[in-house]
């Protein structure tokens, strides 16, 4: 105050025209300044001496038991030796100095305790519930273990208590529920067990709540209701059962604010089991209006969706995927104006998407996915021109896609993967221009792939795979600069791979297996240096293979079924110089039964031995159904007419084979040598492969003649004897055992005849020894250059030596 009056009596001395006055009144102003400055800083030492030695009117001060409590927390902690240097009341007996720790401006209590994300281990101390005037605890983002102890509920003034991001295990204490200012409480991400405690509802001001990615169980209180001031509830990622009680719809305030429900459980979070909450959702829930997040997804919920959320007018989200949910998508959900997120997927829905969800103008994703949906697409879906993600996959809608798709200038995925969907595929697919995922994969497409979806520069991903697709691949496609997976396979493509795609330099991964392709393989593919995925598999692509860059490194997979594909690849079955016969097809008939019919018959039946005639494949052929027209069925076997070893090979058999008739062979019919390769006809034998019959125990001894299942019991013989059989279908004629190698093997197989005691039994050959000498050229063998035959020759010589100790 008398500050305030020199001031004024300056003032009016300012006015008057003695200003010598008026310096004196400023000098007295500045000297009455500078002592009250005096007085404050002695003032301030005396207090700070008090805070070290404790002075509080005689007694033992509170604030050193501020600093022996906050000593005892550090004690229970670990790794604490470079994170609170500065919590050391010897050297530094300020603890409001100390890291972590703020107090009161005139009590000098300690009212924050922040010491998250410092990597801290150890355990919580019960010495925390003596700092009574803590307003806020933060030890987020730490490893900190144990339980929470029940003295924290001590800490009366506490509004904030975020242990979040810890190891902490056992129940949250009851204790919590006596903080009756506590305003958010972060549990989230531990390891904490038991129910939620029923007294939480209790805490009148309690807004967050979130207790997410625990072991919690139990059911949710039926008192929950009763915590009206909630904003946020999450009970996420837990193990909670039960139904959702009915009282939830009470969670209402008066204000319009933004509330958050969440009781789902994160799909990718499944080794904490979520949660199971069964029972039909409360249509209470469609009365609480201020609602802005609904998320019930990923729990065990029946029945319909209640038509009453549709009242939910300021709800942003709804997440109701991943439960049971049966009935039909209630129309109603189209007045959910403010409606942005829309997940329905993985339920039991069935009838048809509602023409309603045109109307939500802000609608950004609509997942509808792995339902039973039925019908087409509302055409009026294309009036969400918010949408950004469209997805119906595994459903079974059916009908085109709407023409009006064009206009969706902001979707960047579509997904209408397996479905019923058919006819063309639109031209106005291409001017959806932020596109960056298409699946149309495994429906009902048909005729050729439009040009203009290489005008989607943006496209990263596209499955058009499993339709009946046909005409050219675009070459359009060229554009496609940013696609990284392309899958045009199992359709009907037919002409040439167009080079343009060799401009594709983000391209991992190319499909095109199981179509009519044909031609060459453009070399310019070598110049997609990402491409690392490449199946080009059973079409009729001819020519050579290139062996620069990644093709170098391609599988034999990626190339199979292309009887006329050469190259130097790991596996090839024939020289980049070698080709097929010449001339005019020859067909030679060595049972009368063939006799009325042509190569062109047979030509014609197999569509020119097209891919989807195709009964097994091996290493050195690829075998075709057939049906003549006289009805008999026979198997076309294709030798792969560039492998080196053909000729001999096909003489071979046409020489044993051809020339024997028995009940346990195969019947030759015929062959015929041709540009298509040379084709053996045979008997068509239904009951699967050797393969199927040697790995089932139940039917090898089915495979074999009912007088052999009588008079053979060892199952271990007839085994090896398939064995046997497998050995002689190797990939390379190096690999395989001769038939008179094979005599031998089958004779050692027999039982000992009865010998005179005078004669010396017969050595039987050891099969275990036969079968690892057979299996270890399958190992790569160390040889010298120019040398190729040697890891065969080396074979020869262990597989003679074996042979040779076993003699008849």
């Amino acid at each position: 105050m008398a500050v305030l009056f020199l001031l004024l009596r300056c003032y009016l001395n300012y006015l008057s025209p003695h200003k010598s006055y008026v310096a004196a009144c400023i000098r007295h102003v500045s000297q009455l300044l500078i002592a009250r400055s005096r007085f404050q800083w002695i003032r301030t030492l005396e207090i700070d001496r008090n805070r070290v030695k404790g002075v509080d009117g005689g007694s033992k001060g509170f604030i050193v038991g501020a600093g022996k409590s906050l000593m005892s927390v550090k004690a229970s902690f670990s790794n604490v030796v470079n994170v609170l240097l500065d919590w050391d009341d010897v050297h530094n007996g300020d603890h409001c100095s100390w890291r972590g720790v703020s107090c009161d401006n005139h009590s000098f209590s300690v009212v924050s305790l922040n010491l998250s994300n410092l990597n801290l281990g150890g355990e919580i101390s019960p010495s925390i519930g003596d700092l009574r005037n803590l307003q806020s605890i933060d030890l987020k983002g730490n490893h900190l273990t144990g339980q929470i102890p029940d003295e924290i509920g001590n800490c009366g003034d506490l509004r904030t208590l975020d242990l979040s991001g810890n190891l902490l295990y056992g129940d949250i204490p009851f204790s919590i529920s006596k903080l009756k200012q506590l305003e958010e409480l972060n549990l989230k991400n531990n390891q904490l067990t038991g129910p939620i405690p029923s007294t939480l509802s209790q805490i009148p001001n309690l807004k967050n709540l979130d207790v997410r990615g625990n072991n919690l169980t139990g059911t949710i209180p039926d008192n929950i209701g009763n915590c009206t001031s909630f904003e946020i509830l999450d009970i996420s990622y837990n193990q909670i059962t039960g139904e959702i009680p009915y009282n939830i719809g009470f969670l209402q305030v008066a204000t319009l604010l933004m509330y958050w429900l969440f009781i789902a459980v994160n799909a990718t979070r499944r080794s904490l089991q979520g949660n199971r909450l069964s029972g039909k959702i409360p249509e209470v829930i469609g009365l609480m209006q201020a609602l802005a997040v609904l998320d019930l997804s990923e729990n065990e919920l029946v029945g319909p969706i209640p038509p009453i959320l549709g009242n939910l007018s300021y709800t942003g989200k709804l997440y109701l995927h991943g439960n049971k949910l049966t009935g039909n998508i209630p129309p109603e959900l189209g007045n959910m104006s403010k409606l942005s997120y829309l997940q329905l997927n993985d339920n039991l829905l069935v009838g048809r998407i509602p023409a309603e969800l045109g109307q939500l103008g802000e609608l950004f994703e609509l997942n509808l996915a792995s339902n039973y949906l039925e019908g087409p697409i509302p055409k009026n879906i294309s009036s969400c021109t918010a949408l950004n993600q469209l997805n119906v996959y595994g459903n079974r809608l059916n009908g085109s896609i709407p023409s009006g798709f064009q206009n969706l200038d902001s979707l960047t995925s579509l997904n209408l993967s397996s479905n019923y969907f058919k006819g063309r595929v639109p031209v106005e697919l291409g001017r959806i221009v932020n596109l960056d995922t298409l699946d149309l994969s495994n429906n009902d497409f048909s005729g050729p792939v439009p040009a203009s979806v290489g005008d989607l520069e943006h496209l990263l991903r596209m499955n058009l795979s499993r339709n009946y697709l046909d005409g050219p691949v675009p070459a359009e496609f060229g554009n496609l600069r940013s696609i990284q997976i392309l899958d045009m396979s199992f359709n009907k493509l037919s002409g040439k791979i167009p080079v343009e795609l060799g401009q594709l330099q983000n391209i991992n991964t190319l499909m095109l297996r199981n179509n009519n392709l044909h031609g060459g393989i453009p070399v310019q593919l070598t110049n997609c240096f990402s491409l690392n995925y490449l199946d080009i598999s059973f079409n009729n692509f001819s020519g050579d293979i290139p062996s620069t860059n990644n093709f170098s490194r391609f599988p034999p997979e990626s190339f199979s079924g292309n009887p006329l594909l050469c190259g130097n690849w790991l596996g090839s079955v024939c020289g980049p110089s070698e080709r097929g016969p010449k001339g005019p097809p020859k067909l030679v008939i060595l049972h009368m039964d063939m006799a009325v019919h042509t190569y062109e018959d047979i030509m014609r039946v197999t569509e020119n031995l097209s891919a989807k005639y195709i009964i097994g494949y091996g290493a050195t052929s690829t075998v075709y159904k057939c049906i003549l027209k006289n009805s008999k069925v026979i198997a076309v076997k294709r030798l792969y007419s560039q492998y080196t070893h053909n000729s001999r090979e096909f003489e071979t058999e046409l020489e044993t084979i051809g020339s024997i008739k028995h009940r346990n062979l195969v019947c030759l019919h015929g062959y015929s040598l041709s540009p298509n390769g040379n084709l053996l006809f045979y008997d068509y034998m239904p009951n699967g492969s050797l393969w199927d019959l040697l790995h089932d125990d139940n039917t090898v001894m089915e495979a074999v003649d009912q007088e052999v299942s009588i008079t053979c019991m060892d199952l271990g013989l007839v085994r090896k004897t398939f064995q046997l059989a497998l050995l002689c279908t190797k990939k390379h004629p190096s690999e395989r055992p001769n038939m008179h190698e094979v005599a031998r093997v089958l004779v050692s197989l027999l039982p000992p005849p009865v010998t005179k005691p005078s004669m010396l039994p017969t050595k039987a050959l050891n099969y275990t020894e036969f079968v690892a000498n057979t299996e270890a050229k399958k190992q790569p063998h160390q040889h010298h250059q120019g040398d190729n035959s040697a890891s065969d020759a080396q074979w020869f010589v262990r597989f003679g030596e074996v042979i040779s100790k076993n003699s008849l």
